[in-house]
């Protein structure tokens, strides 16, 4: 009998420890909360961040965060379930002001990759532990470049050992990117396997080419089910064609296909456009003639560089957005059917565009819809009013997906991280709803906690009467 009061009375002291214990999941944000669809809710999780960009889980289910001009935080929450998280213990993990974006791990977690806007490093990683070594390897050199100063970094979990790595451009148009041998606006693969830590890599002479003419392409993905590298790429701004000015809605943002890391070089090292090349969003173009959106088009109309040019001796892009919106990051789902991408918004347009996150259907290894496309993507998080962007709204940058298939996203100008969780029911659609999903998923914990309780309570009775 004692046995039997004392076990329910564990449970019962557990049940209470575990509610009180649990994450508050009350932070709000300082501007007008962002819009969920449909099937979707969002919850802030954390602040204070320092110009957070890339995020990484690590095989701990921590988060690691690279805040720009600072270095590498650690996180771990205290997990209530669906978006209700709070951070519980928020570690330094690096200290290193040149680190600006890039991060991954290694597929065993235990190396640690980040990047500056000169080279890519390494670190000896424990996750459980929460350290680092106290020396670092150069991998990856000689990137220096003005203007656009990421570099994005994708470990390969189809081909261990590989490092993708994107540089973009130095300037808006930068005609050094019309060479092969200035590196500029490429995309590569380095076998770490082959690395020494005496002689990193050099970009410009060393690595697989995955593409060029790759204006600035902060997002990069492998898709998960075959292994097919898609980037996301930001476009130029302040463009004109024929005297006329067409920045506004020219040229499309652009996801482009490179192909696979294993063996084969099909549909690789091509050339995607930049900076002779764009692609056309908006078909109100002077004299555009049979152009439809996603194809390639000419700023100038020359011997060398013309419409056909671009068409024929240029890859196009697999999709097209609305130019201006920025896309700076691209995760899949596990099972590859879905991917997510994170558009930073735009300042070189009047009506601010951009500055949310939205998803894109795949099937076997591909986007579901047509290269000309102009509703590719569902909108799944996004400002309710973009008028105060981009000083006083969010702002996507990072996206990680945990164990638990919810989506984390970093906020760079606000210094935040939310998460997004779907709901029971609904599917996710363009058109908005009210963050109060959040609430009612807080509602349906207390009420499993409550459920919990009166089931163990009912177990008492049950021992007294015994």
């Amino acid at each position: 009998m004692k046995f039997s009061i004392s076990l329910v009375n564990a449970a019962l002291g557990a049940v209470f420890f575990k509610t009180v214990s649990a994450a508050t999941c009350n932070l709000k944000p300082s501007y007008a909360t962002p819009l969920t669809a449909d099937g979707w809710q969002a919850q802030l999780v954390a602040t204070s961040l320092s110009k957070p960009r890339g995020i990484v889980f690590d095989t701990s289910g921590n988060l690691l965060v690279v805040q720009a001009g600072s270095g590498i935080v650690h996180l771990a929450f205290d997990d209530g379930g669906s978006t209700c998280l709070d951070v519980s213990k928020k570690t330094s993990l690096i200290n290193a002001p040149t680190l600006n974006h890039g991060i991954a791990l290694s597929n065993d977690g235990k190396i640690l990759y980040a990047s500056s806007s000169e080279a890519v490093f390494s670190w000896s990683y424990d996750a459980s532990a929460v350290t680092v070594s106290y020396t670092n390897q150069t991998l990856v050199t000689g990137m220096t470049n003005d203007d656009h100063t990421t570099r994005t970094l994708l470990m390969s979990q189809k081909e261990p050992s590989i490092l993708v790595v994107s540089r973009g451009s130095t300037s808006n148009i930068d005609t050094e990117a019309e060479f092969l041998s200035s590196g500029h606006s490429q995309i590569k693969a380095f076998d770490l396997n082959n690395v020494s830590s005496s002689a990193p890599y050099d970009f410009n002479t060393q690595g697989r080419l995955l593409g060029w003419g790759l204006r600035n392409s902060v997002g990069v993905a492998e898709e998960p089910t075959i292994g097919g590298i898609y980037s996301v790429e930001n476009s130029a701004d302040e463009i004109d064609r024929a005297g006329v000015d067409i920045h506004q809605n020219n040229p499309g943002e652009e996801m482009n296909y490179h192909g696979f890391l294993n063996a084969s070089t099909e549909n690789q090292g091509g050339n995607y456009g930049y900076p002779l090349c764009f692609a056309v969003w908006n078909t109100n173009i002077p004299d555009l003639g049979t152009l439809k959106v996603g194809d390639q088009f000419a700023l100038d109309q020359n011997a060398t560089s013309n419409d056909t040019t671009c068409q024929t001796k240029r890859v196009s892009p697999r999709l097209t957005f609305q130019a201006h919106m920025a896309p700076l990051d691209m995760k899949f789902l596990p099972n590859g059917t879905e991917a997510y991408i994170s558009f930073h918004g735009s300042w070189d347009r009047t009506n601010p565009i951009g500055y949310k996150v939205s998803s894109l259907l795949f099937s076997s290894g591909s986007p579901t819809a047509p290269s000309d496309s102009t509703n590719s993507t569902t909108d799944i998080f996004a400002n309710a009013d973009n008028s105060a962007c981009p000083d006083n709204c969010f702002r996507p940058v990072g996206l990680a997906v945990d164990g638990e298939e919810r989506l984390w996203v970093s906020s760079d100008a606000t210094g935040e991280l939310y998460v997004l969780a779907r709901t029971s029911t609904g599917t996710a659609t363009s058109s908005g709803a009210t963050p109060s999903a959040t609430k009612k998923s807080s509602a349906g914990r207390v009420g499993a906690s409550g459920a919990l309780v009166a089931v163990l309570l009912g177990a008492v009775l049950v021992v007294v009467m015994l």
